[in-house]
């Protein structure tokens, strides 16, 4: 029990970061490997430093902490941090600051659908990350804008989620239909892998369009994959998917967030959500290639982030809300709201088909 409370120092580039508990094991022992404790995931961290600073840097972040480690029977509470009341379960979304942040950790206050605000952690600096880490962050979940204007998204993400029969695999190959599509606008997309089985594309655009503007965006982009292929679907209620890649439009939807580049993920075998070029994700067959152990090497052999020009060249949104605008004229307007939110603006009847149908029979 001792050496479970060794607290070492750790550097994270010029500044010295505590970790308390050094060996707790924060990943069990599994067929992916031997368990991997707190300091190494504090010194993973600090070994990505450069790509996980790019994804976070002066954005607003969601931390999901894990401060007992992701052990068996360990529950992630639907319910953040927010409210005053402490964690509701073993793992917990913290949004609102830490009592104990360093000195020279910034924030941001952030608006919520519900009318609430908090102050959010904006890292800017490794140690940031470390810190966080060491108070059992396991995975970071960033706004899609900047400290500066946290009502102007910078960035469009796409969200290609495997239902029912479909893998990993399938969300690959759907992921060149974005490429493809995205080419014709003259945008550019950056992928990377979920972490889990799922693949994210990233688009850095101007930031001068709203939440809403950057939503639509997103449904048109996902109307326009589902002409193109019958395995992708934008269906919200999840009887409509069926066996087909899910194109998640909510994701862009104000305090909705998603795993950052370089996060690690709560499974076994410290999976990471790791950045590639197109080329490199056709060429993924197991998401599990990438993990705390190994992304550290990869980076070194690949010659670094494949993410380093993601802000050298931020797009317009425009051809996309032109694809938005010829859906309205189609008579398609907009999608159900995660059932968390307000009623919004413009938002269809918010209810699932199948109870749709039992009403009007009734």
């Amino acid at each position: 029990m001792a050496a479970k409370a060794t607290a070492v120092m750790v550097d994270a580039d010029g500044r010295e970061v505590r970790v308390s508990s050094a060996e707790r094991v924060i990943f069990p022992a599994s067929d992916h490997g031997p368990e991997i404790t707190k300091r190494e995931v504090v010194e993973y961290y600090v070994a990505v430093a450069d790509g996980i600073v790019r994804a976070l840097r002066d954005r607003p972040t969601a931390l999901e902490r894990w401060p007992k480690g992701v052990l068996p029977g360990m529950t992630l509470t639907a319910r953040d941090a927010t409210h005053g009341r402490g964690p509701q379960g073993d793992a917990f979304y913290q949004k609102r600051l830490m009592r104990g942040m360093p000195e020279w950790a910034r924030s941001v206050r952030v608006h919520f659908p519900s009318g609430r605000v908090a102050d959010e952690l904006c890292p800017d600096h490794v140690a940031v990350v470390a810190w966080a880490a060491q108070m059992g962050t396991v995975t970071f979940h960033p706004w899609p804008v900047r400290r500066a204007d946290v009502d102007r998204p910078d960035e469009l993400r796409i969200d290609l989620d495997p239902h029912g029969a479909t893998g990993f695999a399938d969300a690959v190959r759907e992921a060149e239909q974005v490429r493809a599509l995205l080419e014709e606008l003259g945008l550019r997309g950056y992928p990377k892998t979920s972490g889990k089985n799922g693949v994210h594309v990233y688009l850095r655009i101007e930031p001068r369009w709203t939440f809403t503007d950057v939503r639509h965006a997103a449904i048109a982009l996902g109307r326009e994959l589902e002409r193109r292929s019958d395995r992708l679907t934008t269906a919200w209620w999840k009887e409509e998917r069926g066996d087909r890649i899910f194109v998640d439009v909510n994701q862009n939807a104000r305090d909705r967030t998603i795993a950052s580049a370089y996060s690690l993920r709560p499974k076994q075998g410290a999976p990471v959500s790791f950045p590639l070029s197109w080329d490199g994700l056709a060429a993924v067959d197991d998401p599990m290639a990438f993990t705390l152990r190994t992304v550290p090497d990869l980076l070194a052999s690949q010659g670094g982030d494949a993410w380093a020009d993601l802000d050298a060249q931020p797009h317009s949104l425009e051809p996309l809300l032109d694809l938005w605008r010829a859906d309205l004229e189609r008579g398609l307007g907009d999608m159900p709201y995660p059932p968390e939110y307000p009623k919004m603006p413009g938002e269809p009847k918010r209810v699932q088909p199948s109870k749709d149908r039992r009403n009007k029979q009734g």
